[in-house]
């Protein structure tokens, strides 16, 4: 037998307190606390000279504080293009990337692979592969400059030669990117061990298992896997290779012989410090950020999609 209750009446619902407007913002605050030295310091060293190259970039002036700057509009930007030598500059920057990539990729990767499955003394041999990497550019320049000298130097003496390595138009190009290369290549095998250490050799076992070889395991387990990391040395050496060889080119050569050794980067220093044409320097400067940053989110899309797929 069962007996029908009467339902409790609801009684008043408890208020709860909210916490006022400065306290919610107090304990929101701490995360944009600990970003906000960082931001400002992005602020302050590259996007507030960002904005001002940009601005300078419509104006001419020579550098000088008493000289007013004076407005010409997209006149520098025309006076780029008409430019003779940018063709030129823009040739051998080309050049310097795909010298510099072998370095930064394709040896790495082999290094790497090589010496995954080292256990003794790993720690050493990674020291010493970093090392040239630490050395100073102008520092380096200044032992290779003396390796290279024309009679005396150790190079030309191993070779049975007497070539002037720096003075020769051909050659300067090629030493300049292998001494940027021996810089790089330290850098980038352990950013290839970093890449092949995150990942799971459980993939390799099962492959394995199912009768692959080990070359296929390279080709079509440790290759896709690790391709995330190669876009970014790829990235790395297309942004930067060319600025790593500002030092050396200052110092060895100065963008010579007959502007053999001059690159964008160093033509755009060029113009802004020894002509003093500041204006044209920073719509040089204006441009080449432009078509870098394309290609950095195309290979950032591609990247993210390497990425996606392998999870």
């Amino acid at each position: 037998m069962f007996v029908e209750l009467p339902a409790p009446e609801p009684g008043p619902v408890p208020e709860v307190s909210r916490p006022s407007l400065p306290r919610r913002v107090l304990r929101g605050a701490p995360p944009y606390l600990y970003l906000a030295p960082a931001v400002a310091l992005l602020v302050i060293w590259t996007y507030r000279p960002l904005v001002q190259t940009a601005q300078l970039s419509f104006y001419s002036w020579n550098l000088l504080p008493t000289t007013p700057m004076t407005p010409v509009g997209l006149g520098n930007y025309e006076r780029l293009l008409a430019q003779p030598e940018i063709g030129d500059a823009v040739w051998r920057t080309v050049l310097v990337v795909l010298g510099v990539l072998p370095f930064s990729v394709v040896i790495p990767v082999l290094v790497g692979m090589l010496t995954r499955h080292v256990r003794r003394m790993k720690t050493l041999y990674q020291a010493l592969v970093f090392a040239p990497m630490l050395v100073a550019p102008v520092a380096s320049a200044a032992v290779w400059q003396w390796l290279l000298a024309p009679r005396a130097g150790a190079v030309n003496r191993l070779l049975g030669t007497t070539t002037n390595w720096l003075q020769d138009p051909e050659g300067a190009q090629v030493v300049v990117i292998l001494i940027t290369g021996w810089h790089v290549l330290g850098f980038a095998t352990l950013i290839v061990a970093a890449g092949l250490s995150g990942i799971s050799g459980d993939y390799a076992e099962a492959a394995a298992l199912d009768g692959a070889s080990r070359w296929q395991i390279t080709r079509w387990v440790t290759f896709p896997l690790l391709s995330p990391t190669l876009v970014f040395l790829t990235l790395m050496t297309i942004l930067l290779s060319a600025q790593w060889t500002f030092p050396l080119i200052e110092t060895l050569t100065q963008g010579g012989p007959a502007d053999a050794t001059t690159n964008i980067y160093y033509l755009l220093w060029d113009v802004g410090f020894r002509s003093y044409d500041a204006g044209l320097s920073a719509a040089a400067g204006m441009a080449l950020f432009v078509v870098f940053s394309a290609i950095a989110a195309l290979l950032v899309w591609l990247s993210d999609r390497l990425t996606f797929h392998d999870n």
